[in-house]
């Protein structure tokens, strides 16, 4: 059998936070740990609007929490133009407890998953290159 490799690639990812009253970021991020055959790091920048290309370059996918949108428009446009300029795939997370996510949102996602840990990881290794 041959070895997927994915499996052994390290995924590095920038993950919505910001205001966050019902500390999603936190159960997410317990979520990616659990899964401990998943190899992963994430990428932050005092401000993604003027990180420039030597940092996007090295992101293979945004993880927006779509629940904390309505707190966090400003984050969540300047995050959508740069997966727009530098091509990078979104991951859209549901709400805890929601189905529904923002259209503007699920019109630029290239997968839509819930929370369960199993589906993310699925989510964040298949999601299909959009551009």
């Amino acid at each position: 059998m041959f070895e997927d490799e994915r499996d052994n690639k390290i995924y590095n990812l920038i993950i919505t936070s910001g205001f966050d009253k019902n500390k999603e970021y936190g159960q997410f991020t317990e979520k990616l740990y659990s899964k401990t055959d998943f190899l992963w790091k994430e990428s932050m920048s005092g401000s993604y609007s003027t990180a420039g290309e030597e940092f996007y370059k090295k992101v293979d996918r945004i993880i927006f929490l779509s629940g904390l949108y309505n707190d966090n428009k400003e984050l969540f446009e300047e995050l959508l133009t740069a997966s727009e300029k530098y091509e990078i795939p979104i991951v859209l997370v549901r709400p805890l407890g929601a189905e529904e996510v923002p259209l503007n949102l699920e019109e630029k996602a290239a997968t839509i998953v819930g929370w369960n840990a199993n589906c993310i990881i699925d989510a964040i290794k298949d999601a299909p290159e959009t551009f």
